[in-house]
């Protein structure tokens, strides 16, 4: 197949959306598919241009895959309306690589990743100058993550853009996502249920598997207490990292417990100075990927806070590797949705913004080193039974193929 890919986020991000993207991508053409990706240029989680690229046209190509890098803004504050204005100068930038490259190469299949879904008019747009087929692809459901962390009011904006989201999502040939929830919910926006297919994001189950001896990251970072309770990933509003901080408030009379929060994000200079008087919190930088095991590994807990309302929009795509560390994972989410659903028998989920409730399965599973390690070893079969990253590619693979050749 010729597959062309609009993805604002792609490699070198390291978490989030663009190992996801890239992953795609790359699978794609190590199966012998002609594979081109237009993206952005690398942003999240800093939201600043990384280091050695520029904000201009660039062309390469990366492990097999052509990649056309985009100019785009890149506010230093993400709010709501510079979040629109971000994604609007994609969507703009991206349109003449998609179209033209629709019109010349005449790719067989035009697949769009949302976020950024302000930018999937121009890959369906694409889809239908190539005679193509056209596969939306679903990371998180963006008006209702923004309405939940308060990026977004109720009000005629709302109901416009609910409007355009709905006929959007039912355009594409397929239409995919994350999880099981997720797939409910596109059926209630109006997407026919033969139009949907779950695609899960995955684990490296093969470079992380649970450490037999302690992380080395604990003497690098001169850590002395027995317990780690780690958080690591994007420190943005939608991941409520301030209940982190309330329960280090009061475990901080237990030496033996360091909360450590690894990653980087608009939030994390006002989170590092409300953590000003707890020593039991230390911040890391985002670690590379190659250090992702240590990492990951470093953990007696894995710390997972979602804001309310948010645990059936996003099903963070961490998650499956915080599983395939073999480490039970404390979680913020209501009874029923999906990231308790996925937790569930690994790990322990407690309501949201409670912070004596998440404190309290903090300190209830360190001090039970048997159910500890009972629930990671659950969190690791889970993720070699429903996240390993070859089984889903292949899948992914799979589903292209008929959709392009039935």
């Amino acid at each position: 197949m010729k597959v062309l890919i609009l993805s604002m986020n792609y490699a070198p991000e390291q978490i989030g959306i663009g190992p996801c993207s890239t992953g795609w991508a790359e699978h794609l053409a190590h199966a012998g598919h002609r594979v081109t990706v237009v993206t952005a240029q690398p942003y999240y989680p800093d939201w600043r241009i990384a280091a050695g690229h520029r904000n201009r046209w660039r062309r390469t190509v990366e492990n097999g895959v052509k990649v056309v890098r985009c100019p785009h803004y890149v506010p230093r504050q993400p709010t709501g309306m510079r979040r629109v204005l971000h994604q609007v100068s994609f969507a703009l930038a991206a349109m003449w690589p998609m179209l033209a490259r629709a019109i010349v190469r005449r790719p067989d299949l035009v697949v769009a990743v949302a976020p950024s879904l302000i930018a999937a008019p121009v890959a369906r747009f694409a889809a239908v100058l190539a005679g193509a087929k056209s596969w939306l692809h679903v990371q998180d459901f963006e008006l209702e993550v923004a309405l939940s962390t308060g990026l977004l009011a109720e009000g005629g904006l709302l109901n416009v853009a609910s409007r355009l989201e709905r006929t959007m999502l039912a355009s594409f040939d397929i239409t995919s996502t994350i999880s099981p929830q997720m797939c409910r919910k596109l059926v209630a926006k109006g997407v026919p249920e033969g139009q949907i297919r779950e695609l899960r994001n995955w684990a490296d189950i093969d470079a992380i598997r649970p450490l037999d001896q302690p992380s080395p990251l604990r003497d690098e970072w001169q850590i002395s207490a027995s317990h780690v309770a780690l958080y690591s990933g994007n420190i943005a509003n939608k991941q409520g990292i301030d209940l982190v901080l309330d329960a280090a408030r009061i475990l901080r009379g237990r030496g033996d417990i360091q909360f450590v929060i690894c990653g980087n994000g608009p939030d994390r200079a006002r989170l590092e100075a409300s953590a000003a008087d707890l020593p039991n919190v230390c911040f890391r930088d985002l670690q590379p990927r190659e250090r992702l095991a240590d990492l990951l590994g470093l953990a007696s807990v894995h710390l997972l806070p979602q804001i309310a309302g948010v645990a059936d929009l996003v099903l963070p795509s961490k998650l499956a590797n915080m599983f395939a560390s073999g480490r039970p994972v404390v979680a913020t989410a209501d009874p029923g949705t999906g990231i308790a659903d996925e937790v569930s028998g690994a790990g322990v989920a407690v309501p949201p913004g409670d912070a004596v409730a998440f404190a309290d399965a903090i300190a209830s599973l360190l001090r039970d080193p048997q159910r500890r390690a009972r629930l990671g070893q659950a969190a690791r079969i889970k993720a070699e039974r429903n996240w390993a990253r070859t089984a889903i590619l292949q899948r992914c693979d799979h589903e292209m193929r008929q959709l392009v050749f039935k």
